[in-house]
């Protein structure tokens, strides 16, 4: 399996802000890169501002962005460093979390 590679600055983020970005900033590491999300993001848009992708499936190896968007589908899960697993849809950004996707964690 790939592992997710954020590109930041590079215009390959699924999703890219055009309101709200007056909020404040949140700092999170994600695959040992320290990246920033805003107050309110969950993780699944904290990640997608940085990249194309949440994770790649632990079955095809195929990139997976979320599915459902409301916590129904298995297809956000990622893992904290520590290994908990959590749905990113459902889940928001905190300071200083340490979230791992794809083959480097528990997924």
């Amino acid at each position: 399996m790939k592992p997710f590679v954020a590109s930041p600055g590079q215009g390959t983020a699924l999703l890219h802000r055009v309101a709200e970005a007056g909020r404040k900033p949140v700092g999170f590491v994600l695959n040992g890169r320290a990246l920033t999300a805003l107050a309110g993001d969950t993780v699944l848009t904290a990640v997608l501002t940085h990249g194309a992708q949440l994770r790649f499936s632990e079955f095809s190896g195929e990139p997976r962005a979320g599915f459902c968007l409301m916590g129904a589908c298995q297809d956000c899960w990622v893992a904290t460093e520590s290994g908990q697993r959590l749905r990113a849809c459902g889940t928001f950004i905190e300071e200083g979390m340490r979230l791992v996707t794809g083959a480097e964690g528990p997924v």
